[in-house]
């Protein structure tokens, strides 16, 4: 439905008509959307996440709401879509289909984000439900893979079922042939009840043991984790293909160095970066997303 002779407001205007009058049309761009295929040998990816606001989670730095405007988030989106280098992107249903809609997914890998129940701060955020999309959704949609959270706390009963409910999810992804992107902490409360993930190596590398294996074959599984100290003996702790996880760092020029740094280890297949691009210090996403990407190059060559 894209139509680059409309003014911004005037864009959004049609899309919200198309949600209210012909929702059909939704299926009808993920059915005619030019795929791409995953990454070859040696090829590194970058995706831009934006699954964030789907878990409540609306905050970058010291602005309580700078993802709560969503045409202003699509705005940012579609900017660093279009930029060279930029592989895909990691959303929720609502913002997979809005981009659609825009015409921004031609030719980019798609990952469905799954589990986004656990809101941020709520007392149930480790019953981490399947509330966005599910393996058959993925596939009729005709997306790439599926994302899941998995946070273990061995303190909270809740950490079982959502063990077990990314188990299944894995499972069900790879029954279709589609990618099952998971994202494992190991997770504990504060005393004052806020739940914390650990990232020190030990942390990280036990987290990563318990959720490779989950699921009835780890054939299709990929992990996205975090930067963290030490990262050789982490990467130690598994064979599957990881992704690595941007966050929302105090420090992006420390950043970008942590990242350019495990991006040449072993394992390790590009970058899932959300805020950190989406909204950097100075606020010039093409700039931001175009460092991320030149990291990426200089690894792919």
């Amino acid at each position: 439905m894209s139509d680059i002779t409309l003014s911004r407001a005037a864009r959004y205007a049609h899309l919200t008509d198309i949600r209210a009058t012909r929702p059909e049309e939704i299926e009808r761009a993920a059915a005619r959307r030019q795929r791409r295929g995953l990454p070859g040998e040696g090829e590194r990816l970058l995706i831009i996440a934006a699954d964030h606001p789907a878990r409540g989670s609306l905050a970058v730095r010291d602005r309580p709401l700078a993802m709560a405007s969503r045409t202003d988030l699509l705005d940012r989106l579609q900017t660093a879509l279009a930029r060279p280098g930029v592989d895909g992107i990691l959303a929720s249903p609502d913002v997979l289909e809005d981009l659609l809609l825009l015409g921004a997914l031609e030719d980019k890998l798609a990952f469905g984000s799954m589990n986004r129940g656990g809101l941020q701060g709520s007392v149930f955020e480790l019953d981490d439900r399947f509330t966005g999309f599910d393996a058959a959704s993925i596939d009729a949609m005709r997306l790439d893979g599926g994302k899941m959270l998995c946070r273990i706390d061995p303190a909270d009963h809740a950490t079982v079922t959502t063990l077990e409910s990314c188990a299944h999810a894995v499972s069900d992804l790879a029954r279709r042939r589609l990618l099952a992107m998971v994202e494992p902490f190991w997770s504990a409360r504060t005393e004052t009840g806020v739940l914390r993930n650990d990232l020190s190596p030990d942390a990280v590398i036990r987290s990563i043991s318990v959720c490779q294996a989950l699921g009835t074959t780890s054939a299709y599984t990929w992990l996205k984790i975090p930067v963290v100290a030490e990262m050789e003996r982490v990467m130690a702790a598994t064979t599957l293909p990881a992704l690595l996880l941007g966050g929302d760092p105090p420090d992006i020029d420390a950043a970008y160095a942590s990242w350019d740094r495990a991006l040449r280890l072993p394992g390790v297949r590009g970058l899932v970066i959300g805020r950190a691009l989406l909204y950097p210090p100075d606020d010039d996403v093409a700039g931001a997303v175009d460092g991320a990407a030149a990291l990426v190059r200089e690894v792919r060559s």
